[in-house]
């Protein structure tokens, strides 16, 4: 474990961060803020920063949490290791092979794969009460609740890898891993102060997209899955 590759930690990473439930809960998240403050475009660009920051807080508190506990569930040397190592390769994968059947028959709300059904009417709520820079911020570090079911499995494999490493080691990888995570909630925000798209043009390229979205997604992870399963990474 403590020859944890970096470029698996930004594959699984990169598969996280183009996960539709990110982009759904973004533009929600915007969406209400202009509807508070359809003429000032500076809380929208403040408020879509606040909520992302909240997210890589929580998200990064996660990963503190589930990398301790990992490293006192998981031996760090011995064939236990090695076999439960080949477990979560084999999770890769079939998180993978999940995004594969949501390409070939998309249904939303999709078991693993986007946040379900149930959920959705709550977080909507939550969302929507998203006017200020503070609330934003709240409801990001709230949020990250009804993003778990649908973003927590990358995550978990690489909480899994990261296990094996010192506490302080374990830091810059968490880091990164969340910075990437974050990236396209900045990214969208910023396109929407710059004016470079809106948000009924992001809404709508999803739904056009997301079955695509799944087919890149659970092609990245079996591919993940097979190196970590086979120990190359």
């Amino acid at each position: 474990m403590a020859d944890l590759s970096l470029i698996s930690v930004i594959g699984f990473a990169l598969v996280d961060a183009i996960n539709p439930c990110e982009l759904a809960v973004m533009v929600l998240v915007l969406m209400s803020i202009l509807l508070a403050n359809p003429a000032d475009k500076k809380k929208v660009l403040s408020g879509g920063l606040a909520f992302s920051i909240a997210v890589f807080i929580m998200y990064f508190i996660y990963g503190v949490v589930i990398v301790q506990f990992f490293s006192h569930l998981i031996p760090a040397t011995g064939k236990i290791s090695l076999y439960i190592f080949k477990v979560f390769g084999l999770f890769a994968i079939i998180l993978g092979l999940l995004n594969i059947k949501d390409y070939l028959n998309y249904k939303p709300g999709s078991f693993a794969t986007e946040m379900p059904i149930s959920f959705r009417p709550k977080m909507r709520n939550l969302v929507k009460k998203v006017t200020s820079i503070r609330g934003a911020f709240v409801v990001g570090l709230l949020v990250t609740i009804f993003l778990a079911p649908c973003t927590m499995g990358p995550y978990l494999i690489v909480s899994a890898k990261l296990s094996g490493l010192s506490f302080l080691a374990t830091i810059p990888y968490l880091l990164l891993y969340n910075l990437i995570f974050i990236l396209p909630m900045i990214a969208l925000t910023l396109a929407i102060y710059f004016g470079l798209t809106t948000l009924d043009s992001v809404s709508e390229w999803r739904e056009r997209k997301i079955q695509k979205i799944h087919l890149i997604e659970g092609a990245i992870l079996i591919i993940l899955g097979i190196v970590m399963f086979t120990g190359l990474i």
